[in-house]
């Protein structure tokens, strides 16, 4: 499992071989062994595979290819639904509707993302994240008929492979790991931290095609701006809101 995860790659491409239903249940049962709050298990995933309901997804995921080409799509729902009727069945009041709760459910739905993903990547499929899922929780919540107490928090499209791109590169351990407390970093640590990413040929082909300096103006300027932040934030928080969690 280690040399999986250390090979991990985001897969765009995908081969047109479905997924047999006995691969994606063990897939299904690996996502439902992940860690949850109180075993709770306050998510949900919703399987898709129907051409027409991929299609609306696609629209929702800014159009990525992959939607279309990915034989399976796995959206995880923050879901205190479920939880809510079973203890109002049992003469139980929840008093889940709050932000605390929310965030709470979004964790186990993120936790058991990551497990389908390893778990697939270990029968040997191809899996990438969407981040889209947040951005257009509105739309995605409509195509996906989510009642109240649920919100789309994170989405897997799975499949085979039809790509075998490069590693991508990740900052080395000490850019991110502190022992006992904290340790803020100096302009030096900063620099030697981000020095291989910053050098990179990627990112002098980057910063060409961009006419940009550094690669921290790419993502300020291009990739997740402030504008852009500010908007999708306003969005979810009123799909959360919507969707009965309080703030």
């Amino acid at each position: 499992m280690i040399d999986v995860i250390l090979n991990h790659k985001s897969i765009r491409k995908y081969k047109d071989e479905p997924v047999n239903q006995s691969l994606l249940n063990k897939i299904l049962l690996a996502a439902t062994r992940a860690s949850t709050t109180g075993n709770m298990q306050v998510y949900s995933i919703i399987v898709t595979t129907d051409k027409k309901v991929k299609e609306q997804l696609w629209e929702a995921h800014f159009k990525q290819n992959m939607v279309l080409q990915a034989p399976v799509i796995l959206t995880f729902c923050a879901d205190f639904n479920r939880f809510n009727k079973w203890c109002r069945l049992r003469e139980a009041e929840p008093g889940y509707d709050n932000f605390l709760s929310f965030f709470t459910a979004a964790i186990d739905a993120l936790l058991a993302a990551q497990n389908a993903a390893l778990a697939a990547e270990a029968f040997g499929l191809g899996i990438c994240y969407l981040g889209t899922t947040t951005y257009n929780a509105d739309q995605i919540s409509v195509i996906l008929n989510l009642p109240s107490d649920v919100v789309p928090v994170t989405t897997l499209v799975a499949g085979y492979p039809d790509e075998n791109p490069f590693l991508t590169d990740r900052l080395p351990l000490e850019g991110v790991i502190h022992y006992e407390r904290y340790k803020d970093y100096t302009p030096a640590d900063i620099d030697k931290i981000y020095a291989e990413k910053d050098s990179s040929e990627l990112t002098k082909k980057l910063l060409k095609e961009n006419n940009l300096k550094t690669l921290a103006q790419i993502f300020t300027q291009k990739r997740y701006t402030k504008k852009d932040n500010e908007l999708f934030s306003e969005k979810l928080l009123k799909v959360i809101q919507k969707q009965g969690f309080k703030f």
